[in-house]
């Protein structure tokens, strides 16, 4: 995806220092005409993706997916638009009972689907939302064609409803997801037991820390409990759901990258290790319906840098006008868009997260691993912890790896700042296990099965009980200032002496390399042993260095967690290698 321009981005996208003196609820402006030339353009989007829809159902549904409820969705608003080409055309009838057949043969006695998960209410609850919206726009229409498509679709939202009446959930946004869903089955079919189930969900609390993250800290999940906590707000009348959404939508402008890439490396879930898009979430709509509600130009503005990314169409427009003729507010005036700051230094503490931008150039540093190091969903532990990007060239992560004791790649417990500079440390003790004292001793020696006192491994040796001596030590400082877009790292690596230490630096594929020599290693990895490198990507380019390569040990750089199930965290890129022993001190710049 091509960077925006300055210019561009200075137009379209969004400022966010004022952001606290924006009084909520404002009045919204006067209604404006539907066929503006956006809605124009989401009913011609529409109208492409119908006929693609038609195409891909001919002649059966062969499967029951998620995206299936969009299907239904867009056929439904092509039927029900004046201006679209499909409006009220009999041959979107059938399409529309099939996937409504589809959905009830695959449906569960309890109402559950098979998605992903089996019989799962929340999996369920996802694609009852786009599903809804369907119903909604084909409930008013009174076209006779429509009967028993109404009455199947009724039947298959009430079955489902009860489902996630009395159903259960994995994660922390499965909650609001299911709620927002049986908030619009509530629209379309009251039932008071819906609204006590939301409820029940509600009374636990909607967690969003002061800096505006929820609980799973994801770009992915933020959304998902953006868009559901918006439609709870909207159609229960519940003002004060929009505040965590706010506050989140705030976050959301520092972790996106001038491109429309989003920061994800804080997330507890799998986008962690993904590079994600504004483009492949529904945040347009959020920014949209705050945008008007709150009539916000901050918000406006982001929803316009959205709509200018390329792609747009194709993957968010394509599916929009289901939800403009669902929801009336979206047909009001957005306000006029406030111009960014496109320089700025903001440190979330609550997630150790540090993001700076001066103009197209970013820093990125992250400390905020979840301790102790645990390798599952829920769990932050993404071991990258400083990226930069000065255009459209990319520096997708820099990590630190040791062969101390096989704990791998360092993870900071934290970052400070301490004067114009971010300290991220860890210190790491590796001991060994004398005899267990006579009170804890088993003639059949049959012990605890227990981690090591270090978390390393497991075994059934009663660790905790037993004294520990030998004890190495290994600490890791990484020190980084920036100054006008360029970064200074000053890397210490003390404790015992020999231990072999690696810098990895990942950049964005199909950039081209100088100053760096291929290591014969049989993988596409590169060293740099002196000097300065330079990466350039299109006409942008990142100079670091110097360079030290004192060994060759480029493997088994994920630690023991890993190499026991043969795991690797190793990411497509180009990857070039500094290295060095302890002690290792070393200082690099990266602009």
């Amino acid at each position: 995806m091509p960077t925006l321009s300055r210019a561009l981005f200075l137009k379209q996208c969004i400022a966010y220092g004022t952001l606290a003196g924006l009084a909520p609820y404002a009045t919204l402006a006067a209604p404006a005409p539907a066929a503006d030339e956006f809605y124009k353009r989401i009913v011609a989007a529409n109208n492409k993706e119908t006929a693609n829809v038609l195409k891909a159902l001919t002649p059966e549904v062969t499967s029951v997916r998620r995206r299936l409820g969009f299907d239904m969705a867009n056929l439904a608003a092509a039927y029900c638009e004046p201006t679209s080409g499909y409006y009220q055309k009999s041959e979107l009838i059938p399409y529309l009972e099939k996937i409504v057949r589809a959905l009830i043969k695959a449906q569960h006695e309890d109402g559950t689907l098979d998605l992903g998960n089996l019989a799962s209410p929340p999996d369920t609850a996802f694609i009852m939302e786009p599903l809804c919206a369907g119903a909604t726009i084909l409930n008013v229409n009174d076209s006779a064609a429509l009967t028993d498509v109404k009455k199947l679709l009724k039947q298959f939202i009430v079955k489902a409803g009860e489902a996630l009446q009395t159903g259960g959930i994995h994660t922390p946004n499965h909650r609001w997801v299911v709620s927002g869903a049986l908030a619009k089955i509530n629209a379309l079919y009251p039932n008071a037991g819906y609204v006590k189930r939301i409820d029940e969900w509600l009374s636990e609390g909607v967690y969003c820390d002061r800096e505006g993250n929820y609980l799973e800290r994801s770009m992915i999940y933020s959304e998902v409990i953006d868009r559901s906590l918006i439609t709870m707000a909207s159609l229960l009348k519940r003002p004060k759901l929009l505040e965590p959404v706010r506050r989140n939508l705030n976050l959301v402008y520092y972790h996106t990258e001038p491109n429309g890439d989003l920061v994800s490396n804080d997330s507890r879930r799998q986008d962690q290790y993904q590079t994600i898009s504004l483009l492949n979430h529904h945040y347009f709509q959020d920014y949209t319906f705050m945008a008007i509600h709150d009539n916000n130009p901050e918000f406006a503005a982001m929803a316009e840098f959205i709509k200018s990314m390329p792609g747009f169409d194709e993957l968010i427009g394509k599916d929009l006008l289901a939800y403009y003729l669902e929801e009336p507010l979206f047909k009001q005036v957005v306000p006029s868009p406030k111009n960014p700051p496109v320089t700025y230094e903001r440190f979330f503490k609550e997630t150790s997260l540090v993001r700076i931008r001066r103009n197209d150039t970013t820093t990125t540093l992250f400390g905020g691993t979840d301790f102790p190091l645990i390798i599952a969903s829920g769990r932050a532990n993404s071991p990258n912890f400083f990226a930069f990007r000065k255009g459209q060239a990319i520096l997708n992560y820099l990590r630190l790896s040791t062969d101390f004791f096989s704990t791998g790649y360092f993870h900071s417990e934290g970052i400070a700042k301490v004067g114009n500079t971010y300290v991220l440390t860890r210190t790491i003790e590796a001991p060994y296990y004398q005899p267990l004292p006579a009170p804890y001793r088993k003639a059949d020696g049959n012990y605890k099965h227990s981690p090591s006192t270090d978390g390393r491994f497991w075994n059934k040796m009663d660790f905790e009980h037993r004294p520990k001596s030998n004890i190495n030590k290994l600490a890791v400082t990484v020190s980084v200032e920036e100054a006008n877009g360029a970064n200074t790292l000053a890397i210490n690596v003390t404790g015992i002496t020999g231990v072999h230490v690696v810098l990895e630096f990942c950049f964005r594929e199909g950039g081209r390399l100088t100053g760096v020599k291929k290591v014969d290693d049989g993988t596409d990895n590169y060293a740099l042993e002196n000097g300065t490198a330079e990466y350039t990507f299109g006409g942008d380019s990142i100079k670091f260095g110097p360079g030290v390569f004192s060994h060759a040990k480029l493997t088994g750089l994920e630690g023991e967690l890993y190499a026991t199930h043969f795991g690797t965290l190793r990411t497509n890129g180009i990857h070039v290698y500094m290295t060095g022993l302890t002690p290792f001190q070393h200082t690099i710049t990266i602009e």
